[in-house]
């Protein structure tokens, strides 16, 4: 027998919306690796311009998600459609150029030790382009200014702190000029004014270029600084506990879960 009033609370703190041309959408996505199901029936879509938040307590699978969407695994059931299209559907050119539509920023940057920063961001105009040399240069010097990195374009990763590479991270992600980036962890290891650095960044970008945002994220600070919507998976529940806009859910949640996680509170 269900208990109505849990189920109640539950309902209460998913916000469902309807976005017309969503960037990026989810229906009824289940993911299990084996007997082990991470999350199950989770639905939301992403509007153009949007920083669409996914958080959650570790292990949850917020950052399965993520690969998911991105095509790097293939959803139990349900099925995620990136600009319109479903990119686990799609195959040879057309999931390339679906692809190439996608920046994605790792927890740690993902940069190359060997390379430059300038470098590391001309790496998708060389895969992806026919642009000469010297243009994939002021293409990736323009990306680092948009970051605050245009000093640091001949330095190496080694050479800079957590929160450059980060930045740097960003400007390679955004080398193609997607419609859409994921940002995994972004504020994950750093201070607290670095971290406030990188979370205006994001509005900035967000808001100056019109740039979709999916970031996966449990640090409650950026959540609120620069989250529009989000979306709470829990590991217990197994599937989405909330959706709306974090501030709303900071100041009215009724799903236990929920409200201890913006309120900071022990269970």
């Amino acid at each position: 027998m269900v208990d109505q009033p849990a189920a109640a609370e539950k309902a209460a703190d998913i916000q469902t919306r309807t976005v017309e041309d969503p960037v990026v959408e989810a229906q009824d996505v289940s993911m299990a690796f084996g007997s082990n199901t991470l999350f199950r029936d989770v639905t939301f879509q992403v509007a153009k311009g949007e920083v669409f938040v996914i958080l959650g307590g570790s292990g949850c699978g917020k950052s399965t998600l993520l690969k998911l969407m991105i095509g790097l695994y293939d959803p139990t059931a349900g099925r995620t459609k990136i600009l319109g299209q479903d990119l686990h559907a799609a195959s040879g050119d057309a999931r390339r150029h679906l692809l190439a539509r996608l920046g994605v920023m790792w927890q740690s940057g993902a940069l190359f030790g060997s390379m430059t920063l300038l470098e590391n961001v001309m790496l998708p105009l060389e895969e992806h382009t026919r642009l000469p040399r010297e243009a994939r240069e002021e293409v990736a010097r323009v990306k680092l200014g948009l970051v605050g990195l245009s000093d640091a374009a001949n330095r190496l990763p080694a050479e800079i702190s957590g929160g450059m590479a980060k930045r740097a991270g960003i400007a390679r992600a955004m080398a193609l000029d997607p419609p859409v980036l994921f940002l995994d962890e972004p504020s994950a290891g750093l201070d607290p004014i670095t971290s406030a650095g990188l979370d205006q960044l994001i509005k900035d970008l967000a808001r100056d270029l019109g740039t979709t945002f999916v970031v996966v994220t449990h640090e409650l600070q950026s959540i609120l600084a620069i989250g529009d919507r989000c979306i709470m998976l829990d590991k217990q529940a197994k599937g989405m506990i909330a959706e709306g806009d974090p501030r709303e859910l900071r100041d009215h949640a009724t799903h236990p879960t929920v409200r201890a996680f913006f309120r900071r509170e022990a269970m």
